[in-house]
């Protein structure tokens, strides 16, 4: 089964690595509910791009916080995996968002992102605090996305209002007059 937007997000299971924990955290995507959930795939631990969006998030995530939103990355990696590669890697030393190991590509054959060769695409969803997924968005493992779009998405989603393509936070939403 994929899901898609518009529909809600069944309640897995996950392990994830969480900065300081020895061993995997276990959770379900509906501790979630109630809260704004953002959650990016990417490709591989040990890549190139991947640890330059981590790491952008990871800088971003305060702002995320401040929108009551949960960031959780995933990837098909194991939590060991995980372990080595966050507590090795420089640039990875301020994410303190858990990232889950979808070894058993549950997550990933969910949410459609799973590659025939146990990767998972690049990819970010949005899904609001009744666990409806909102936004997808799904990219070529090669293309890094853009973390202050995703964040201006979120803010835009959260407003349940009609939102120009450049709303700044704060700005005003567009009425019905102006689509007019």
């Amino acid at each position: 089964m994929t899901i898609s937007v518009d529909a809600v997000v069944p309640d897995l299971e996950v392990e994830a690595w969480v900065r300081n924990a020895d061993m995997p955290q276990t959770f379900s995507l509906s501790d979630f509910r109630g809260q704004w959930l953002v959650l990016f795939f990417y490709p591989r631990d040990f890549t190139f791009i991947c640890p330059t969006e981590i790491a952008a998030l990871a800088a971003l995530h305060p702002r995320f916080i401040e929108e009551d939103a949960v960031v959780l990355g995933a990837s098909t990696d194991s939590f060991f995996c995980h372990k080595a590669w966050f507590e090795t890697d420089h640039r990875l030393k301020d994410v303190n968002y858990p990232v889950i190991a979808d070894a058993s590509h549950e997550l990933t054959r969910t949410f459609g992102v799973l590659l025939p060769d146990g990767r998972a695409l690049r990819a970010t969803f949005i899904i609001d605090p009744d666990g409806l997924l909102l936004h997808s968005s799904v990219t070529n493992h090669d293309a890094g996305r853009n973390i202050d779009e995703i964040l201006r998405v979120l803010q835009a989603l959260k407003t349940g209002r009609i939102v120009s393509c450049q709303l700044a936070t704060g700005e005003t939403t567009l009425t019905p007059a102006y689509v007019r």
